[in-house]
């Protein structure tokens, strides 16, 4: 009888061995398998939460199949502990052990509400704007001018928050000047800057920054990224330019991005200024002249005087020979590309043709016809103001 009880229990023992191996499997093969979230989504997990509410939620938004699936399996890994607040983008389909290595990895959040201080070349704004995970594009909330507006209510809300994301752009075409002054309008940012970065030296870009960091390194980190795209673009430019030396090369990319914001003219334009130095023209261009007005601090607001284009400067590039001592602005890397590498043409003039871009021409007698014509169209448009 003994014996027969025996043999029952272990066959019973046996079974359930096979159950809970069928069990664990079925767990581990749910724990990675494709979820049932259809489309993406922002999960924020705010400060002092725990994975059961996060679980919950999950469950409850229909991303994961199972919360409790989800509490077992990371307290398996060990990853109970390791829960990072912020702000995630969870992906369609992604599985519970995807989910669980964002919301633990830690890490810059990659969705959810973001600020962006712009500095441009003729204003500042800031700009508060949220991921749409669905679409994965942002939805603009609130803008304003720092130096005129008062801070609306989305930005202060979301500059509370511990998950909100700061970025700072720099607009192509920026001055050093413009950069640090916006740089201390921005109440994010520690500490003071001693020196104004030397002209061109910034690189034209977006940078994600973190309540506390100060300006001066921030600063360094613009001219580290400008100092490594000017060294790629000088090593793989063009043959025979009339440049000597990269700093050259930053102050004929400076030129070119002031006087185009087309990005299918860069090139051209580049050809034209390369093309006069090559055969020792004057560049006779007008940003050169207003930089040595401004000295690069704001904009000028007016057009160039008669008096002002035919004073001696170092920069009045209808009067000097070659090109002006410094940069006049920030040049983004397309415009530095395009000094570096230039279309081939024989242009040597060109003039705005009223569509935001410019007419090129071989030859004087071409290039007044273009003028002429951008005449007219400066008349048509003052009448009928």
């Amino acid at each position: 009888m003994w014996r027969h009880i025996a043999s029952n229990a272990l066959t019973m023992l046996i079974v359930g061995v096979f159950l809970l191996g069928g069990v664990i499997l079925w767990g581990q093969s749910e724990y990675t398998a494709e979820g049932p979230l259809e489309e993406p989504i922002c999960l924020r997990v705010e400060r002092g939460s725990n994975v059961s509410r996060v679980s919950n939620s999950l469950e409850g938004d229909g991303a994961i199949s199972s919360g409790f699936l989800m509490r077992v399996g990371m307290d398996y890994a060990d990853q109970t502990s390791q829960l990072k607040a912020g702000s995630y983008l969870v992906p369609e389909g992604a599985s519970i052990a995807e989910i669980a290595d964002i919301i633990t990895r830690g890490g810059a959040s990659t969705c959810g509400t973001e600020v962006v201080y712009r500095i441009g070349v003729t204003r500042l704004s800031n700009l508060v704007r949220e991921l749409d995970p669905a679409t994965g594009r942002f939805e603009e909330k609130a803008e304003f001018d720092p130096a005129s507006e008062e801070p609306p209510a989305e930005y202060t809300e979301v500059r509370e928050r511990a998950d909100t994301r700061y970025r700072i752009a720099l607009a192509e075409g920026v001055t050093s000047w413009q950069v640090v002054e916006g740089l201390k309008q921005i109440s994010l940012l520690d500490g003071e800057v001693e020196e104004v970065p030397a002209e061109g030296s910034l690189a034209p870009d977006s940078y994600e920054v973190v309540d506390g960091d100060t300006r001066s390194e921030l600063l360094e980190v613009m001219q580290e990224r400008q100092s490594s795209i000017l060294a790629d673009a000088w090593e793989n430019r063009a043959e025979g330019l009339p440049l000597d030396s990269p700093e050259e090369a930053l102050i004929l990319a400076s030129i070119v991005e002031k006087e185009t914001g087309l990005a299918g003219e860069r090139r051209q334009v580049a050809s034209v200024f390369t093309n006069r130095l090559r055969l020792g023209m004057r560049l006779q261009t007008d940003p050169t002249v207003i930089y040595g007005i401004t000295n690069g601090e704001g904009v000028l607001g007016r057009g160039l005087r008669q008096s002002e284009l035919r004073r001696a400067t170092a920069y009045n590039t209808y009067v000097i020979e070659g090109m002006p001592p410094t940069p006049i602005a920030n040049p983004g890397r397309a415009s530095i590309e395009a000094a570096l590498d230039p279309d081939e043409t024989d242009y040597i003039f060109f003039v705005a043709d009223g569509t935001g871009g410019h007419a090129f021409a071989r030859t004087l007698e071409e290039h007044n016809r273009n003028v002429a014509r951008w005449r007219e169209i400066e008349a048509e448009r003052a009448a009928e103001d």
